[in-house]
């Protein structure tokens, strides 16, 4: 989903995951057709969004007369259905939608989902669960993981590097992590250099695997 081509998107699924996809897609300009079974969720969204409508999104033909195949992009935002979830997925799948993207609840939905047509599946509390683990350390200030254990993460300046220039510092060859920038209070983000140098109070904007930002963080 593009936010430079501002694409119209299909939502289909109006709970706490569908509604936040479908507001932020709004408030970033794109057209939003959102789709929801209950006439409540419908019309709790209907001054939010471009459109929405009642309909049964597990049908086909229901799709196909609200013009799916017109659509480039569409988020499948239903979850505690896993039925539905994945007709939906088949349905968008059957009619051609080239950019498919499903809420999962578990690794297994996520497979029947991806072998049903999805094209990219989240699990959105699987995630959230992880990251305020990872805060709760309470070294981690923002965390934020992707495949294979990778991660950026904004942390305080751990005591070992402050005062010294990050080529002296050494990240990368002691913890295998990279400085991406530093944010100082009252100034703009500072993108890392080798000569940045690590104020006390600096917060760091760090990448690498999870592991070892972890041990950075407590080092």
């Amino acid at each position: 989903m593009s936010a430079d081509t501002r694409n119209p998107v299909l939502v289909i699924g109006l709970g706490r995951f569908g509604c936040a996809v479908a507001h932020t897609l709004e408030r970033m300009g794109h057209e939003v057709l959102g789709v929801d079974l209950d006439p409540a969720m419908v019309q709790d969204n209907a001054a939010h969004l471009t459109q929405v409508v009642e309909a049964d999104a597990t049908d086909g033909d229901v799709l196909e007369k609200l013009g799916a195949r017109s659509f480039t992009s569409a988020v499948v935002g239903i979850g505690t259905d896993i039925e539905a979830s994945v007709l939906a997925v088949l349905a968008l799948s059957d009619l051609a939608v080239p950019n498919i993207w499903a809420k999962a609840t578990n690794d297994k939905h996520g497979r029947i989902l991806q072998r049903t047509g999805a094209h990219h599946v989240v699990f959105p509390e699987e995630r959230m669960g992880e990251r305020v683990a990872r805060l709760l350390n309470e070294r981690l200030l923002d965390f934020i993981s992707f495949d294979n254990d990778f991660a950026i993460a904004k942390l305080a300046a751990p005591r070992s590097i402050q005062g010294l220039p990050l080529v002296t510092s050494q990240c990368r060859k002691k913890f295998d992590v990279t400085v991406i920038g530093v944010k100082r209070e009252g100034q703009d983000f500072i993108h890392a250099v080798p000569d940045t140098l690590i104020l006390p109070d600096d917060v760091l904007v760090i990448s690498g695997r999870v592991e070892h930002i972890e041990a950075f963080a407590a080092d």
